[in-house]
């Protein structure tokens, strides 16, 4: 993989748009979530509908989206206000160039509006990768748990 220069002066962060559906779908790609343009339009339709949800994207003027963030709130019963991310990918062309932590700081930043207390994020134990990048943020690991679903 080559990995391309990125101006971080260029580099700004957004809310998404419909349109970033096409780049959105290719990035959910590289991070193991393979879905077509169409599924991420009507994805983005419900997720913008949602008053504690929000969905950022950086890019830059040279290569337009690199990356995005989903990050919702939660009220739940036995804790306070809390954020959690639900999706970040940053292009495996431009990791490691400040894209994933300003989408962060963004994620945040919304999360601190919300009035959320604390901020969590998920990662598959294979990432280990993700984990340092979540580490030198100020994350800390606190739970190690099996994950269940079932199709409705």
């Amino acid at each position: 993989m080559k990995v391309l220069a990125l101006d971080a002066k260029e580099l700004s962060i957004r809310r998404v748009r419909q349109n970033d559906a096409e780049r959105i779908a290719a990035l959910s790609g590289q991070l193991g979530y393979p879905a077509t343009s169409e599924e991420i339009r009507g994805r983005l339709k419900s997720a913008s509908a949602e008053k504690h949800t929000a969905c950022f994207v950086a890019e830059t003027k040279e290569r337009g989206v690199i990356g995005w963030v989903q990050v919702s709130a939660t009220s739940l019963l036995d804790a306070d206000l809390s954020a959690e991310i639900n999706g970040l990918v940053v292009d495996e062309a431009v990791r490691s160039r400040g894209a994933g932590a300003l989408l962060m700081e963004t994620a945040e930043k919304w999360a601190q509006k919300m009035r959320c207390k604390r901020m969590s994020v998920r990662s598959k134990v294979i990432r280990e990768r993700a984990h340092e990048f979540y580490s030198r943020l100020g994350y800390e690991h606190y739970k190690t748990q099996k994950a269940f679903q079932k199709k409705l």
